[in-house]
């Protein structure tokens, strides 16, 4: 049996363009002399489409573009992620389904059964659970097919699973001698490597065949990577998908020849193409060629620049550099060297005179050392971003705020400054991260694409004289490591210490992350591309008003 994977590229709500590359993998798995086509979790509408999915249009038109479909299958069996009506009048109005279609004639649904509610999820709250199971039998194979999570409680590859049931099992039990998973699993860290292993064991130990397809594309902050893949029923990866991007290929079931594509163990790489992926897709489905950002002469606007670059064209970015009294030399010099080595477009409009003129009106005095006037110092940050959102507005440029996921974390922005625009790339990326990506690059490159200067300088706001961050932070390598552990592992402050960080700090840094204020300066944030498990963004849910009662005991 032939299968291929059709790995695509949706955007939520673009019904008609989303059927397009739909219809284009079916033929070229046709070309192809494919048996089976498998498209991704909600392919026909998008993922994640949020409460859209509640609209009374979308709910009584939910079949129509795999009704349209249906006749473009002659010769083929297409599995296709797509939504369908709750016939019962109880529950939720929604299934989330995977049609299975055959030479032109439409089999049926298979149901999503477990719904997941956590991270960026949130399932229960547009559609119903199934509660049956159903085998499909094509081409004398006994097809069982399983929408995402269904396919992600193996009580045998998980130490804690989330849900009692297991459909996949059940369908393994009830005859399937192939496993079909139609998948939006988005890409966090180490994700790429747990779905090969988890795909692999459960293949080898049910000696099954699976086919498990995952979409790829940015959707707001949410970053699919596709990976997709075939396992034979020996666990051995016979079809590895390229990651972050579209791939529609084809494999015979039993050709018992490995493919590792995809699957490097560079997680500095996989974060670098997954930013890239999200800025162009943010930008680009909504509607944006051109980007604009404040490029200050320290990593992570210098970061921001080159992904953007990458993403977009340097053609199409435009980097401004903003001196002020306060800026070193150095913050001119080396953003000069970047921008003359991206080839991309700066322009320099420097805030001195605003700055003098607003402290003269209200009769404020200059910061004449970090942290004793605040409120100056902001008021820099926040000119900053008025010329940017300023140059948006007339030049039709998306802003992309730099800020690095470890200064968000602890509240060192500024509201209405830096954490200006409409896409916060490197928002879920910490600090020495940053600091690694940019190495990355230039090792990947054979020169200094960003310059060494950038790299190796203390990080510094600029905001006062001879201001450094450690004057109001601990070193960043000092505070990513608990910052990591409290959101990537969800580990309380006692956990954290007893894998041997100081209490002072400890407590020190979660404080901040949950002071109110910081909480409502990230509640305000753009969105944030993620690359993490519990990212600071859509998937993290915190109140403004609330107390952290926690302190050193």
């Amino acid at each position: 049996m032939k299968v291929t994977i059709g790995q695509i590229n949706t955007t939520n709500g673009d019904i008609e363009g989303n059927v397009a590359k739909i219809l284009r993998a079916i033929d070229k798995a046709r070309e192809d002399g494919s048996d089976l086509v498998v498209l991704p979790e909600l392919a026909t509408h998008g993922y994640t489409s949020q409460d859209w999915f509640q609209d009374e249009d979308i709910i009584s038109a939910s079949t129509e573009p795999i009704e349209s479909i249906v006749p473009h299958t002659k010769g083929i069996t297409a599995i296709i992620g797509t939504i369908r009506p709750n016939p019962d009048e109880d529950g939720r109005r929604l299934f989330n389904s995977a049609a299975v279609i055959h030479d032109g004639e439409l089999l049926g649904f298979a149901d999503k059964t477990l719904l997941p509610e956590y991270d960026v999820f949130d399932d229960p709250r547009y559609f119903e659970p199934s509660d049956t199971r159903r085998l499909f039998e094509i081409e004398g194979r006994k097809i069982g097919v399983a929408v995402c999570e269904d396919f992600w409680n193996d009580k045998t590859f998980w130490r804690g699973r989330l849900y009692d049931d297991d459909p996949t099992d059940e369908l393994i039990e009830m005859g399937a001698d192939l496993i079909v998973s139609t998948n939006a699993s988005p890409y966090n860290k180490g994700k790429i490597k747990l779905r090969c292993d988890m795909v692999a064991h459960r293949a080898k130990s049910e000696q099954i065949p699976i086919v498990f397809v995952n979409l790829v594309g940015g959707n707001d902050g949410i970053i699919f990577d596709g990976s997709s893949l075939v396992a034979d029923e020996e666990g051995d990866i016979i079809l590895q998908a390229a990651s972050f991007e579209e791939f529609v290929e084809t494999v015979e079931l039993d050709v018992r020849k490995p493919d590792s594509r995809g699957i490097t163990g560079d997680e500095i790489e996989a974060i670098r193409r997954a930013l890239v992926l999200g800025i162009r897709d943010y930008a680009h489905k909504n509607g944006f060629k051109k980007a604009v950002l404040g490029l200050s002469g320290g990593i992570d606007s210098a970061l921001v620049a080159t992904l953007a670059c990458e993403a977009l064209g340097p053609e199409n970015v435009l980097c401004v550099l903003m001196p002020s009294e306060f800026s070193s030399e150095g913050s001119i010099t080396d953003s000069e060297k970047l921008v003359a080595e991206l080839g991309c477009e700066s322009r320099i409009e420097p805030i001195s005179g605003a700055f003098n003129t607003l402290i003269g009106q209200l009769e404020f005095d200059k910061p004449e050392k970090g942290g004793e006037n605040l409120a100056a110092e902001n008021m820099q940050s926040r000119l900053r971003g008025l010329i940017l959102m300023a140059i948006s507005n007339a030049e039709g440029r998306l802003v992309l705020a730099t800020g690095n996921k470890s200064e968000l974390a602890v509240g060192y922005c500024t509201l209405y400054g830096d954490t200006n625009g409409g896409l916060a790339v490197i928002g879920d990326v910490l600090k020495t991260e940053a600091y690694a990506i940019a190495r990355q690059i230039n090792e990947s490159a054979g020169r200094e694409v960003i310059p060494a200067a950038i790299i190796v300088k203390p990080p510094s706001a600029e905001l006062a004289p001879n201001q450094l961050d450690t004057d109001s932070l601990p070193p960043y390598e000092v505070m990513d490591p608990v910052l990591k552990l409290y959101f990537e592992n969800k580990l309380p402050p006692s956990a954290i210490i007893e894998r041997g960080h100081d209490p002072e700090l400890v407590y020190f840094l979660l404080n901040k992350v949950e002071s109110p204020a910081n909480e409502f300066k990230r509640r305000q944030l753009p969105p944030t591309l993620i690359i993490s498990k519990n990212a600071i963004g859509v998937g993290r849910r915190r109140p403004v008003t609330h107390k952290f009662r926690r302190k050193p005991s």
